[in-house]
């Protein structure tokens, strides 16, 4: 297990947009820039092919590229994730030698969606994956999109496991994480953006952010000010913020709104996603480019 006080993926990571041309194709040369720039800008690691990488839409080889050409272009200087979530336990098995194979220094594993597995299925999943590969993984509890989330005991049981070392979270319940992570010693991150002092009060070492991808900066100075006791400097930094974390992640899909964003600030060509997603129409582009306007990011 790995020491509680441990950041095995670093500090601040963004669960980084899948860049696509406006034909649907992935964008690797986008993807390259737009995680070169994340890493100029306060991140320690990336997560992509993961929910807002649109990995449900995007297939084997494309995942495999896009790894590639972003742990070659960055991968000295961040961690780089991938995503290995499905709910076929054959499947992640696969995504996460893919991933090995193509240089990723990590891995991100979700509890199985949909499909409402057992505990013990939960555990067997996992455990199939972690053992594909030599990579360090990072469990992912999101309740709201699998219908699953982690019990004490499944936890525990996984935390055992020596390539287990973290966890993001995204249950909204830092007070369930408090005993958890002193248990488990498994480093925490937040997943909310919205709850990231909350749960650095109780003992996460981290965020996975989709505001990131545009205040990366700016988050990363709050967790460096959480860490030096500044707590009221880190609270007021945060509160500065709030506008840009609820435009991103307001809408529920903040894959959409990530890439309007990005896109209204030049720093992709294209806010193009693959269907079931849509683009936003005019009044939601025009909604986020006026919280950018607002808060000084965009002239």
């Amino acid at each position: 297990m790995a020491p509680a006080t441990s950041r095995p993926f670093g500090a601040l990571l963004t669960a980084m947009v899948t860049p696509m041309a406006p034909d649907g194709a992935v964008d690797v040369a986008a993807g390259v820039a737009l995680a070169k720039h994340l890493v100029d800008h306060g991140h320690d690691g990336l997560v992509l092919n993961g929910t807002t990488g649109e990995a449900p839409t995007t297939h084997a080889p494309e995942k495999a590229e896009l790894v590639r050409a972003v742990v070659e272009a960055v991968g000295d200087r961040a961690m780089v994730l991938a995503g290995a979530g499905s709910n076929d336990t054959a499947h992640a098995v696969r995504m996460a030698e893919q991933a090995a194979d193509a240089g990723a220094h990590g891995l991100l594993v979700v509890t199985p969606y949909y499909s409402r597995p057992s505990q013990e299925g939960v555990y067997r999943h996992t455990v199939a994956v972690a053992d594909a590969t030599d990579l360090p993984v990072m469990l992912y509890d999101v309740p709201g999109r699998t219908a699953v989330r982690y019990a004490d005991a499944t936890l525990d049981r996984l935390a055992e496991h020596p390539r287990i070392v973290a966890l993001k979270d995204a249950t909204g319940d830092p007070q369930a994480a408090l005993p958890r992570i002193a248990r488990t010693g498994l480093a925490w991150y937040s997943g909310d953006d919205g709850l990231l002092l909350p749960f650095l009060a109780v003992g996460a070492v981290g965020l996975v952010s989709m505001a990131a991808h545009i205040v990366g900066d700016e988050l990363a100075a709050v967790i460096r000010a959480f860490d030096d006791g500044d707590v009221a400097a880190a609270r007021t930094q945060f509160a500065d913020l709030l506008p840009v974390i609820d435009v991103i992640g307001g809408s529920g899909n903040g894959a959409l709104r990530s890439k309007t964003a990005l896109h209204l600030l030049g720093l992709i060509p294209s806010a193009t996603m693959r269907l079931p997603h849509v683009g936003a129409d005019e009044a939601e582009t025009e909604h986020v480019r006026s919280v950018l306007v607002a808060t000084g990011l965009l002239p």
